[in-house]
């Protein structure tokens, strides 16, 4: 299934909302390991969220790239984590909603502030990706990326090597001056430089951002292009209380910001951190 014929079609695409925030509240911290340790969880997640009325869900491979595992010590290997996260993703899809390929950020640093040269980033989104490929996804999205530098290096990657849509949605710190990322990125420079690299369509997510102020980033963005509009926005602002991260928006609020993020011109929505299968069943009244 091709998600740009499906966007044509349908007007509006609704993507999931959180998984990793979902595994934390089983219990569960080990992100990728999960789908080879506790592979029943990873799918009562995805078909959460497909009960919910979610269009696409995404694979539980968010930065399982070998340069993140190598360096996190995550202890698996890269292909057999992102073909179980693939396996599951399209077992629960079963052929009725669409499977995107989550990739992130490796963990790492570009020079001149990090190690590391582009190729390198490179060739680590690429073999990940042709894994995903491989295993079935219907397109990719690369997600909660801070470096705009990074986001294109994977994007090279998946549009070089595999012959799928790609979306990308970096994370931004503020919506004002522009829109900021953590490295200082504007929302006109990611729409202007992922444009030129082939995306297909450009958005937002997670950061330090609530609903409402990713609308504003996306309001930018649709000044400067004609491609689809992603906004996945967390649960509102995240909060630190005894030394651990929340994110306490309820489902109301955060479907009225997802509404201000429509407004603004996006036609992907979804939630990240924090949000649940409630939090994405409040959005699907706002797309009839």
């Amino acid at each position: 299934m091709d998600i740009l014929q499906y966007l044509q079609k349908h007007k509006y695409i609704l993507l999931d909302g959180a998984m990793g925030t979902q595994l934390d509240r089983r219990g569960l911290m080990g992100r990728g390991r999960n789908n080879l340790d506790h592979p029943e969880s990873v799918l009562a997640v995805h078909r959460a969220y497909i009960a919910a009325g979610s269009h696409a869900i995404t694979t539980n491979t968010l930065t399982m790239n070998r340069l993140y595992i190598e360096s996190h010590n995550v202890n698996v290997g890269v292909e057999e984590v992102n073909r179980a996260g693939v396996e599951l993703a399209c077992e629960a899809a079963n052929g009725k909603v669409l499977v995107l390929g989550d990739m992130s950020s490796t963990g790492q640093l570009l020079e001149p502030y990090g190690t590391y040269k582009e190729q390198s980033f490179y060739d680590t989104f690429k073999e990940q990706a042709e894994i995903l490929a491989a295993g079935g996804v219907d397109a990719f999205i690369i997600e909660t990326v801070f470096d705009l530098r990074e986001a294109v290096c994977a994007l090279q990657a998946c549009k070089d090597n595999c012959d799928l849509p790609v979306l990308v949605t970096p994370a931004f710190q503020t919506e004002q001056k522009g829109g900021r990322t953590v490295m200082g990125n504007t929302a006109s420079d990611s729409v202007q430089q992922l444009t030129d690299a082939g995306a297909d369509g450009i958005g937002a997510n997670c950061g330090d951002v609530d609903p409402a102020q990713m609308a504003a980033i996306i309001a930018l963005m649709k000044e400067h292009t004609s491609l689809p509009l992603i906004a996945q926005p967390n649960a509102g602002k995240p909060k630190l209380v005894a030394d651990k991260t929340i994110f306490d928006m309820r489902a109301g609020p955060f479907a009225a910001g997802i509404q201000q993020c429509l407004s603004a011109g996006a036609t992907i929505v979804g939630g990240c951190c924090g949000t649940t299968p409630d939090h994405i069943e409040s959005v699907v009244p706002l797309l009839r």
